[in-house]
């Protein structure tokens, strides 16, 4: 007698069928190592998709920027000890005086921002050395970041002293904590130009203008 099938049986995948699933699978995981695993994991990137997906930058090898503390230190001036009567008390970091062999440097400039434009205004350091700027606009107002980077590290490493989203105006000092350029990025959101005057005085060694772009 013979047995009726079962309705829940399942015929089993044909040869060709085990094949095609292998075979992409296979693909897949090939795909999967080509635009993930390599440029992630080794920085191998043979698409250039891993770079536009900004998997690469997670190999990207880890670059520091040392920045000193060139004028702290002497708020532990008190527990200094204390000399013989008459004497004064060693400061811990002398560094906040320093002789200079020629006068203090002083320019103004007046720079004109189209509308929609934006400009770069450095101040060429070295490291310890102070500044002291003041800076206003015409009419309007302007977008500001002042910030310093160290061109020898590479530009897209920078830090930022001050941000102003609405600014009119600025006064204050700065001591460069490295060697570099330090200064003032500009973004004129106006429909209309405006001047900005910018006076800096200080030991700097020099005033970059990076034009109108």
């Amino acid at each position: 007698m013979t047995t009726p099938a079962s309705p829940y049986e399942v015929e089993p995948p044909s040869g060709k069928r085990l094949l095609r699933t292998t075979l992409l699978a296979l693909v897949g995981a090939a795909l999967v190592l080509i635009v993930v695993v390599l440029p992630a994991e080794y920085g191998i990137d043979p698409t250039g998709i891993g770079k536009a997906a900004g998997l690469t930058a997670l190999r990207a090898p880890t670059r520091t920027l040392e920045v000193k503390d060139v004028i702290g230190g002497n708020e532990t001036y008190r527990a200094v000890e204390i000399p013989e009567f008459g004497q004064p008390v060693p400061l811990p970091n002398p560094a906040v005086h320093q002789d200079e062999p020629q006068p203090f440097a002083s320019r103004t400039l007046e720079v004109m921002i189209p509308a929609g434009k934006e400009t770069e205004i450095k101040t060429v350091l070295k490291a310890n050395k102070m500044i002291l700027y003041t800076w206003s606009v015409d009419r309007g107002g302007v977008y500001t970041d002042f910030h310093g980077h160290d061109p020898e590290a590479g530009n897209e490493y920078f830090v930022r002293y001050k941000e102003q989203q609405e600014g009119t105006g600025n006064h204050g000092s700065l001591v460069a904590p490295f060697a570099g350029e330090h200064g003032w990025y500009w973004l004129n959101y106006n429909d209309f130009p405006i001047v900005i005057t910018l006076t800096v005085e200080g030991y700097f060694d020099d005033i970059k203008d990076y034009g109108i772009f």
